[in-house]
C-alpha cells in the first residue's frame, strides 16, 4: 500500500506529493551542507497530436518507456517523478547547474533516438527540458519550481527538443 500510495502506477515513477516531500527535505539537507540541488522538468513534445493520431495505449507505452530511460539515465541519489500529465522532473541532490545541463542534453539525445513499436507503429518522441538550480534560484521551492518551468518553456517557444535554463529564461524575459 504504501508504494501505490508514493508510485505512479503507469510509469512506476515517483508521484508529484512524493516529489514534494523529497524536494523539501533535499532543499533542507541543501541549506545545512551549503551544497546545490537542481532540477529538470521535462515535457514530452506533441504528446497530445500522438495521443490523438495513435490513441492513448500508445501514449501510454511512450510514457513507460520515457520513465523507462530516465531511470536507467540518472544516478542512484537522484529522484524521478511524473509532475503530471507528459511532465516529468528529476531531483539531482548534489548537482551544479552545469550537471544537470549535461544530464538534460544527455537524456535529451537519447530519447531523440529511441524508438519504440507499439500498436504496430514505430512511435518516437522528444522532449523540452528546463534546468533550475538552488544556486542561482535559492531554495525557496516554490521558486525553484517555477525557474524549472520558465526554462521548460523557453524550450518550448524555442523551438522544442532542447535544454534551456533558468538562467538563459531569465535573461531573456528581462530582454522582452
Amino acid at each position: 500500500m504504501q508504494t501505490q500510495s508514493i508510485k505512479d502506477p503507469l510509469t512506476g515513477l515517483y508521484n508529484r506529493r512524493f516529489m514534494e516531500e523529497t524536494l523539501e527535505r533535499e532543499l533542507a539537507r541543501c541549506k545545512r551542507s551549503n551544497t546545490c540541488v537542481s532540477l529538470i522538468m521535462l515535457d514530452l513534445d506533441n504528446f497530445k497530436a500522438l495521443n490523438d493520431c495513435y490513441g492513448h495505449p500508445a501514449g501510454d507505452a511512450v510514457l513507460r518507456a520515457a520513465a523507462g530511460l530516465l531511470l536507467q539515465s540518472i544516478r542512484a541519489s537522484d529522484v524521478v517523478c511524473r509532475f503530471g500529465g507528459e511532465e516529468l522532473l528529476i531531483i539531482l541532490p548534489d548537482c551544479p547547474l552545469e550537471g544537470a545541463l549535461a544530464r538534460a542534453e544527455a537524456i535529451r539525445a537519447s530519447l531523440e533516438v529511441m524508438s519504440l513499436v507499439d500498436v504496430g507503429q514505430s512511435l518516437s518522441v522528444t522532449a523540452s527540458f528546463g534546468v533550475a538550480s538552488t544556486a542561482l534560484c535559492g531554495t525557496d521551492q516554490a521558486v525553484l519550481l517555477k525557474a524549472a518551468d520558465s526554462a521548460l518553456y523557453k524550450a518550448k517557444r524555442a523551438g522544442k527538443n532542447r535544454v534551456e535554463s533558468w538562467l538563459a529564461a531569465s535573461v531573456s524575459l528581462q530582454l522582452v
